[in-house]
């Protein structure tokens, strides 16, 4: 990124800094806190149990912080971080990188009053975030495009989990109630064999299409004629391709810059995760329900 240094980069595996420190032709520091004060920001990429541990001295020192999704391992620790961020008017940023597609950007303009949403994330078998179930690792990143467009309180959730190859959550469909009426079913899976990236919004009169991974959008829309029937049209909306995690990290720099608040704020990562939370009981109820007692008499 031009006019941005990449001061050190920090890894437990000292063999994985020293390869990407020399493929960026930066430093490799041994421990994070040694970067406090020293740069204007940094990204948390680690897994997600040490989010916390790693961004706290940051916020404390008010440094502007971009943490990756999800933002915390538990809502504890997410209150803390965005409380501290708060106090020390720290920038701070969630890496909800979908947020930043080309193909939502082009897409948010279209969406007036969306009725109905359908999601489907299906990916192949990951070797990477085990440490947290398929609703953390995937579905939370629609979690976060669906409140970012739906601006009603969620009224009810019902969700199903099954624990495939792993002993978390590895698929999962949710389907969330907004108080507006607005429904959206959720379907998230890291055991599927083809790869899938789509959401689709139904609204009174038109509908738009959103390919994440083409970065494609389509627009169909009722036409209403002075006489006869109406006609429906449409076709590809105009998409500006871009590499969404650039784009992030330009909001990031600019905000620090700015002073201004980022694209994706803690706030935002905080109510994605407090949704992932509710949706993650909601499965455990269904996969545990309670005991029923019966007559016997």
């Amino acid at each position: 990124m031009p006019e941005v240094e990449l001061a050190g980069v920090v890894d437990i595996n000292s063999e994985r800094a020293e390869q990407v420190a020399e493929a960026n032709k930066t430093a490799v520091v041994r421990d994070a806190a040694e970067l406090v004060g020293r740069v204007d920001g940094v990204v948390v990429a680690t897994p997600t149990a040490s989010h916390a541990a790693v961004a706290r001295p940051f916020l404390q020192a008010g440094m502007a912080v971009l943490i990756e999704k999800p933002l915390a391992r538990s809502m504890a620790e997410a209150d803390e971080l965005v409380q501290l961020a708060h106090q020390r008017n720290a920038i701070f940023a969630v890496g909800h990188t979908e947020r930043f597609n080309p193909a939502v950007a082009a897409a948010r303009p279209l969406l007036t009053m969306p009725r109905f949403i359908e999601v489907h994330r299906l990916g192949t078998f990951p070797d990477r975030s085990l440490d947290i179930d398929v609703v953390f690792d995937l579905m939370i990143h629609d979690l976060d495009v669906v409140l970012s467009i739906v601006k009603s309180p969620v009224s009810a959730i019902d969700a199903v989990g099954v624990p495939v190859l792993t002993p978390r959550i590895d698929i999962a469909n949710v389907r969330l109630r907004f108080e507006s009426g607005c429904i959206a079913n959720l379907t998230a899976s890291r055991i599927s064999r083809d790869r899938t990236r789509k959401i689709r919004f139904f609204q009174p009169e038109s509908y738009v299409a959103i390919d994440y991974a083409a970065q494609e959008v389509e627009m169909w829309r009722l036409v209403r004629q002075p006489a006869g029937m109406p006609t429906i049209e449409g076709g590809p909306v105009t998409v500006a391709s871009d590499e969404p995690l650039k784009r992030e990290l330009e909001d990031f720099v600019d905000a620090i810059r700015t002073g201004r608040p980022p694209e994706v704020t803690g706030e935002d990562g905080h109510r994605a995760l407090a949704l992932a939370q509710e949706i993650s009981h909601q499965m455990v109820l269904t996969t545990n329900p309670p005991a029923t007692t019966h007559d016997c008499n």
